[in-house]
């Protein structure tokens, strides 16, 4: 930790569920600080600096009592959560309520009214906090669906703030939404903020309209404007990107470049390498391109190296590697879900595999970044297909990975990525036919075809990195932001 005392007045507060930081309890029982940082502190971090600000967050383990710091430069300002409340708010009503209903109802939500007690005391206890650390006229960025009260309990203790909102998941569609018990309150909660920003027009069309029937806003002669509670809300789409620049230099190293090779060569040098990276979530749509993996595999049209299957003799020598971060460990749904892939990747083996040649190879864990760029550089196709996403910053780290413009991205359309990414083959995750027949053209896509499509995909993801959004929105909020 930096030494030094955190600021008591910010001009620049950031309000997140997790600090970037994590209060960690070592195996010899002593205590201390990890640093997690991630693509929004990285890319908030100059500005938090420059205007004395500072990040409110939970540290990431219940129960414990701690003062605040500074980290790096930044200060921060630990939430206090118990184990029961991060059972309700976070894994009840944030995951098990907000992320289904807002992932367009892929699993089934629910609403129990003790979660909902809890979303509101949680807020509370955030908005309270952001109050007490912010200087007069102060602006304050309250970050994703766990904290969607914030803004209205901001605004009633300190009127005098410039809040803004920014929706990381997808917003969901109006009729959706208005499944939820508790809309009217999560409408007004947002209308506390002065900006209202998601990663699509869409999430902004299903905000606008909703904010008018369930919340009584009215409508401006700005499409992008209403007016509530005698303020005016600014709504805008911010898609968010990823550290573009260290992801093309981390590719370009001495170090990945031999690992990639490495990787290929440890796979016994397939003609192709098909991968997917996903947190294990069923939102990700791991099944459905494990699905049509195993039909590729039966119609011989590639091969997971037993080439002895009759037919087999013009099937391309094809290996997927799957890698799924673990999540949500203690949710019986994700234990389920981790349960399902593993027997399918066990099938797909049984069937497919020699001895010492899996057809699929399948990592239940996280890696080091430098050893993520290095699959990604091996990989010939890039496998994202979820049922629905705000975003997928895997998509966009695969093309900033790719220095040499090869590799193919194959790319669900109900990923917000895919308004960006128009050069990957667009799939409907929910069309299995589809998915496989995407694939099979990835695998055989001719090269110079290749390497325009990916040289259109890097255009797009390097002009438009993880900076430049961060300083559209805050900009769009009324703040100055030097670099």
């Amino acid at each position: 930790m930096t030494s030094g005392e955190p600021v008591t007045a910010a001009d620049l507060v950031v309000v997140a569920n997790r600090l970037p930081v994590d209060y960690e309890r070592r195996p010899d029982g002593s205590t201390g600080w990890k640093r997690s940082p991630g693509g929004l502190v990285t890319a908030l971090e100059p500005t938090l600096r420059a205007r004395e600000g500072a990040w409110v967050g939970w540290p990431g383990v219940p129960d414990v009592e701690v003062d605040p710091l500074v980290e790096d430069g930044l200060s921060l300002y630990p939430v206090r959560l118990s184990a029961q409340e991060v059972e309700d708010y976070y894994e009840g009503f944030s995951n098990g309520t907000l992320w289904p209903l807002y992932h367009d109802v892929v699993a089934q939500p629910q609403f129990h009214r003790h979660w909902w007690r809890a979303y509101t005391a949680v807020n509370q206890r955030f908005a309270e906090e952001v109050a007490r650390v912010a200087a007069h006229g102060a602006t304050v960025w309250v970050q994703d669906y766990q904290l969607q009260l914030v803004p209205g309990r901001l605004r009633e203790l300190r009127p005098d703030l410039r809040i803004g909102f920014f929706l990381h998941i997808p917003f969901p569609p109006v009729e959706l939404f208005r499944q939820l018990p508790w809309r009217t309150r999560i409408m007004e909660g947002l209308l506390g903020a002065d900006l209202v920003g998601f990663h699509t027009d869409g999430g902004v069309r299903n905000f606008h309209w909703l904010a008018q029937e369930l919340a009584g806003a009215t409508p401006d002669r700005d499409p992008e404007v209403v007016r509530y509670g005698g303020r005016q809300v600014r709504l805008g789409a911010f898609p968010i990107s990823i550290d573009t620049k260290q992801l093309d230099e981390l590719s370009r190293t001495e170090t990945v470049l031999k690992r990639a090779a490495q990787i290929r060569e440890e796979l016994g040098n397939p003609a192709r390498i098909v991968l997917g990276v996903d947190r294990l979530d069923y939102t990700k749509g791991i099944d459905v391109r494990l699905r049509a993996f195993q039909e590729l595999l039966e119609e011989n049209r590639i091969t997971g190296g037993d080439t002895t299957r009759s037919g087999a003799e013009s099937a391309i020598d094809t290996v997927m590697i799957q890698l799924a971060t673990p999540s949500r460990e203690r949710v019986e749904h994700y234990q389920q879900m981790r349960n399902d892939i593993e027997q399918a990747v066990g099938r797909i083996n049984g069937e497919f595999a020699r001895v010492g040649h899996p057809a699929v190879h399948y990592l239940h864990r996280s890696l080091p970044r430098e050893e993520l760029v290095a699959f990604f550089l091996a990989a010939d196709v890039m496998l994202v297909t979820p049922l629905r996403d705000g975003m997928n910053l895997v998509a966009k780290e695969y093309v900033a990975a790719r220095h040499d413009d090869g590799g193919v991205l194959v790319l669900s359309e109900f990923a917000g990525a895919a308004i960006e990414l128009t050069s990957a083959l667009l799939v409907n995750p929910h069309d299995t036919d589809g998915v496989k027949e995407a694939l099979y053209a990835a695998l055989t896509m001719n090269a110079d075809e290749g390497r325009k499509r990916m040289r259109t995909l890097r255009r797009q993801v390097l002009d438009h990195d993880v900076d430049r959004w961060a300083r559209s929105f805050l900009e769009t909020l009324g703040v100055k932001v030097d670099r």
